[in-house]
């Protein structure tokens, strides 16, 4: 078993939000980290420029994890640059929120294919490298709403319940590998995905929860670390709500 500061990590969509987050965690306990993201290339530099401790080991890759052509290309990379990965995060994710029966095409398919297919795409290139050393750790990063439902996110729960049942799935084909496959769902954290809801929205949403308040990202990343870990070494299959008790 390895320990983390040994780990080459990718983190999809790992330069803003819990991306970020757990992006940093893993550059504090020692590991190589490949943050990926797509469109946002200032906020990328920044946030490389606000690392610049880590520069030995964050590196930056722009590209489109829901395209299965972008994604080959990526590992490619990975296999020219690095002799190993050890963690693939699934994070990369949007929102195209509205009500169901005024859904557009466009918005529920955007958000399948970047959520859910973006995440399959990503699982299904790593597989036979960590198949190939006999280890590995995948985490997708799914949401609360997968399982208890939004008003308005029809499109992102059916993508994050579907990040879930792959994740299921996979844990099974590949346990005896030394492959762990889990699922990690936040409730609401205090990112910049909640920057388009209205204050008396965000006011509503803090009162349904149990604990009164949104979650931090170092919250959600030290679970990431610890689904990584040698500690969670027999747990797979497996869905942690972070969500303060929603």
């Amino acid at each position: 078993m390895k320990n983390i500061n040994d780990y080459h990590v990718i983190v999809t969509g790992g330069t803003r939000g819990i991306g970020r987050g757990i992006t940093e965690a893993f550059l504090k306990e020692g590991a190589t980290v490949i943050a990926t993201y797509v469109g946002n290339t200032e906020a990328a530099e920044a946030f490389k420029s606000e690392n610049e401790n880590y520069i030995d080991k964050l590196f930056i890759k722009k590209f489109d994890v829901s395209n299965p052509l972008e994604v080959k290309e990526f590992y490619q990379y990975i296999d020219d640059k690095f002799e190993s990965v050890e963690v693939l995060v699934n994070n990369s994710g949007i929102r195209k929120d509205g009500i169901t029966a005024t859904m557009s095409d466009r918005d529920w398919e955007d958000v399948l294919r970047i959520n859910l297919s973006g995440s399959f795409y990503m699982t299904r290139e790593i597989i036979s490298r960590f198949m190939q050393n006999r280890f590995g750790r995948i985490i997708n990063i799914s949401s609360i709403g997968a399982q208890i439902g939004l008003p308005g996110q029809a499109n992102y729960a059916a993508s994050k319940a579907g990040q879930i049942a792959m994740a299921k799935t996979l844990s099974k084909e590949v346990a005896k590998k030394g492959i762990t496959v889990n699922t990690l769902l936040p409730g609401f954290i205090d990112t910049d995905l909640l920057e388009g809801m209205a204050p008396e929205q965000i006011k509503e949403y803090k009162k349904q929860i149990p604990m009164k308040r949104f979650g931090r990202v170092d919250e959600v990343a030290n679970a990431a670390l610890f689904l990584s870990s040698s500690k969670a070494s027999y747990i797979t299959g497996a869905c942690l709500e972070i969500a303060g008790g929603l």
